[in-house]
């Protein structure tokens, strides 16, 4: 037979026997939505675990009136449900970021956040009382934005928005709840500091209509968490 038969009849064994080349894009973005999938299982399953230590603990437990625990733990339980948002948000935006170093600064910024659900979730065991039922529907609110500087603003909103929450839940915490109160400081800290470096980032302001959905769906997601 024809040598160049043989040599035909090896290339197709060996292309038979070689799986296809899949590009590293799409390799990456299929780990991001695996890694993305195991996150949110690990968040409502309550497994979280902070790399940074908990504010709080550094604080004395205080002696709490049951009123006062359970308006407490109705403030801590809005926050852990807006930690859960937050996930959602960074790391449905860090999935759609074109930018590298927009992606960086995202995936920091959705680790801080985990943060923030590990303390919050551990001041609500403290104060013996459990996070939200509506966890699960956080999940699916937040969804990336095409566009970096569209991605970036709606990060500043967010913060923005997330910061005047905060300093609000400050002022409305018993005085005597160091420990919670120590946590909403550090968070909003945090939060602040988010924000300041999207808009350095080259964030672009949000459309008004787009700030008052936002702040719209905020107030319906405060209202449920803090009893539900």
């Amino acid at each position: 037979m024809d040598a160049r038969f043989f040599c035909a009849c090896g290339r197709i064994a060996i292309d038979a026997e070689t799986p296809p080349r899949i590009p590293n894009r799409y390799r990456m973005v299929t780990d991001e939505l695996i890694l993305g999938f195991d996150r949110a299982l690990r968040t409502l399953s309550g497994t979280v675990t902070s790399a940074r230590p908990n504010p709080g603990t550094a604080r004395p437990e205080s002696a709490l009136s049951e009123a006062e625990r359970r308006h407490a733990a109705g403030l801590m339980r809005v926050n852990h449900t807006g930690e859960i948002c937050a996930q959602a948000l960074y790391h449905a935006q860090s999935l759609t970021a074109r930018d590298p170093a927009t992606r960086h600064r995202l995936a920091e910024a959705a680790r801080e956040e985990e943060d923030h659900l590990a303390w919050t979730q551990q001041r609500l065991e403290e104060l013996g009382d459990r996070t939200s039922f509506a966890n699960p529907l956080a999940i699916g609110l937040v969804a990336g934005v095409t566009g970096d500087r569209t991605n970036l603003g709606f990060v500043v909103e967010t913060e923005r928005q997330v910061e005047e929450h905060l300093t609000g839940h400050i002022d409305r915490l018993p005085p005597s709840d160091a420990r919670s109160r120590a946590i909403v400081a550090a968070m909003r800290d945090d939060e602040a500091r988010h924000g300041v470096a999207a808009r350095e980032a080259g964030g672009s302001e949000l459309p008004w209509p787009a700030r008052m959905l936002m702040r719209l769906a905020a107030r319906v997601m405060t209202a449920t968490a803090y009893y539900v």
